[in-house]
This record gives C-alpha cells, sequence and structure tokens, in this order.
C-alpha cells in the first residue's frame, strides 16, 4: 500500500521518510579547512551528471556548519564508501576531523585522499547552484581511481550492502 503524503515545508519529516526510500551509496567528501587542515563529512547526496566534461555533484545542507568550507574549496575528492568501511563514514558524520586511523594521503592540490574506498573522484569545482536549503556542488572529474569490494549502502536511515542475485 502507498500513503499519500502532504510535501508542504509542515511535514518534512514525511517528506525526508519517503526520500529515505531511495537507496543510494555513502560518500565521504574530502577538502581542506580554512587553515589548510584536512576536512571531511558523509555524504549520500551524490550523482554523476556529464561524461564530457566530466562532472559530479553532491549537496551540502545550508544548515551544516561545514557548509561554507565545501562551497569556498576550488578542490575537493569524492569517496565512493566499500561496506566494510562504516566506521569511516560514522567519523565523519560527527567530526570534520575524524581522520585518525584512516589511511589517506594528499593529491597535488593538498586535498586529503583516502587510500581505500570503492572509488574516489578527484575534481575542481565546476560551479555552485543554490536548490533550496542545499547547495548543488558541480566537480569536474580531473583524476579518478576505482577499487575493490562492495558499495557500502543506505536506506531508511541506515546502513546496509548490496546483494547480488
Amino acid at each position: 500500500m502507498v500513503s499519500m503524503i502532504d510535501t508542504s515545508p509542515s511535514d518534512g519529516r514525511a517528506l525526508r521518510t519517503a526520500f529515505g526510500r531511495f537507496a543510494t551509496g555513502v560518500t565521504v567528501i574530502t577538502t581542506l579547512d580554512d587553515d589548510g587542515k584536512p576536512f571531511g563529512i558523509t555524504a549520500n547526496s551524490f550523482a554523476s551528471v556529464s561524461l564530457d566534461p566530466p562532472l559530479l555533484l553532491w549537496s551540502p545542507a545550508k544548515g551544516s556548519g561545514r557548509h561554507r568550507v565545501f562551497t569556498q574549496a576550488r578542490h575537493f575528492a569524492v569517496h565512493v564508501m566499500r561496506d566494510d568501511q562504516r566506521a569511516i563514514c560514522d567519523g565523519f558524520v560527527k567530526d570534520a576531523y575524524a581522520f585518525d586511523g584512516v589511511v589517506f594521503g594528499s593529491n597535488e592540490h593538498g586535498v586529503p585522499v583516502l587510500e581505500e574506498a570503492l572509488a574516489r573522484f578527484e575534481c575542481r569545482r565546476f560551479g555552485l547552484t543554490d536548490a533550496g536549503d542545499h547547495t548543488l556542488v558541480l566537480g569536474e572529474v580531473q583524476r579518478c581511481a576505482i577499487g575493490d569490494g562492495a558499495p557500502l549502502t543506505f536506506f531508511a536511515g541506515a546502513y546496509g550492502g548490496f546483494a547480488t542475485q
């Protein structure tokens, strides 16, 4: 049975629940803060946009204390996380500086790059678009890397895995 919901701001929780019915992958996005320190966030608002030019997008919430750093960053990296990396994702949910115990290096722009992700996209900011209570951050992919493993997924507010049939 499908239940209709009101999409007005007064029923935002129901809309969030409906959006949560779309299973997504989980990413950790990294950049440098104003002081040049490694800075990150866990996000599932990620999508491929174009192959020519190679573009992707993600969308940080304007209400996040990390929004300004990410929308002002000229370079960033998106890491598609494996199903055994839940602890890393949880760390970046709670703390932008959760790099302790995480294996990472830096690319030529100083952006922290996680060494063991399912995929990594190193990007130059291509554009920003206002989108309600979020900002769409478009990135031009300058380099990418592909790892092995199964994806970490997110559905109905919880982590999960991917089962093949």
